[in-house]
């Protein structure tokens, strides 16, 4: 199902109520994954029509001291609790459901964990009302076996944004190539689905040459960052191995 530009407006208005009202409440939430990266995309953003990019859910990542108010504050704004989930996850995750929209809100706590697991501790207050470029796409670079979804959306994201050092409104290759550097399971998995990315980008016809050439240029720009960072020992020690050796974790299947 394609998603119209009022469908995205929609789910980051409804975005946008939580985090206000988190705020009043004393309680930090950040926005992830193609909602953050649409609210971050004013100029490109109408590609997500023509790229037919369908939206699920509302992704949110919180600190872990504000857990136990977690179910209140969202039970009082009406929100239906998967409780199974939470007694299951509820130390890293928790789920509710917008009942009337038939919508899922995913709430991570203090780390994303899938395939890798990117930490958040002192990162939210780096951008708001969303988590930074930075994160945006280490979180869909972590994806081993990446979707189109993530595809076009770390496409669209880096058509609007350059690589930089910084986090305003920057892709900061040097945390990412910092980061990669002490762990080369994710390193191989991030640099592996940039190439896929370059690969992918003469598969949208909404996309212009221009377009992709400056994907292209900006994905070689972070690679080169990433492979010139110095390599931790045990990065190197790992390396050896290669991936004939399970680099990444399996992701379980949340039932919703």
């Amino acid at each position: 199902m394609q998603t119209s530009t009022d469908e995205f407006s929609d789910f980051i208005n409804d975005a946008m109520r939580i985090i206000d009202a988190g705020k009043e409440k004393g309680i930090i939430f950040r926005l992830m994954g193609a909602c953050a990266i649409r609210l971050h995309c004013p100029k490109f953003g109408y590609l997500y029509e023509g790229m037919k990019r369908s939206l699920s859910d509302i992704d949110l990542m919180t600190y872990g001291n504000f857990r136990m108010k977690l179910k209140p504050f969202f039970t009082g704004m009406g929100f239906t609790p998967n409780e199974a989930i939470i007694r299951y996850y509820g130390m890293k995750r928790h789920i509710y459901y917008d009942e009337k929209k038939n919508r899922t809100i995913d709430v991570f706590i203090d780390r994303l964990e899938m395939c890798h697991t990117i930490q958040f501790k002192g990162r939210l207050e780096l951008d708001y009302p969303t988590i930074t470029l930075s994160d945006i796409l280490l979180e869909k670079m972590q994806i081993v076996k990446i979707t189109d979804k993530d595809i076009k959306d770390t496409i669209i994201m880096l058509l609007e944004h350059d690589m930089g050092e910084s986090e305003k409104e920057l892709v900061n290759m040097r945390y990412i190539a910092k980061l990669l550097s002490n762990d080369w399971g994710f390193y191989y998995t991030v640099t592996t689905n940039l190439k896929k990315i370059k690969e992918a980008v003469g598969e949208y016809e909404a996309l212009t040459d221009a377009n992709r050439q400056d994907v292209k240029a900006k994905v070689d720009k972070l690679l080169d960052a990433i492979e010139g960072e110095p390599k931790s020992f045990s990065w190197k020690l790992r390396a050896r191995t290669g991936p004939s050796k399970k680099w990444y974790t399996e992701v379980e299947e949340v039932i919703r």
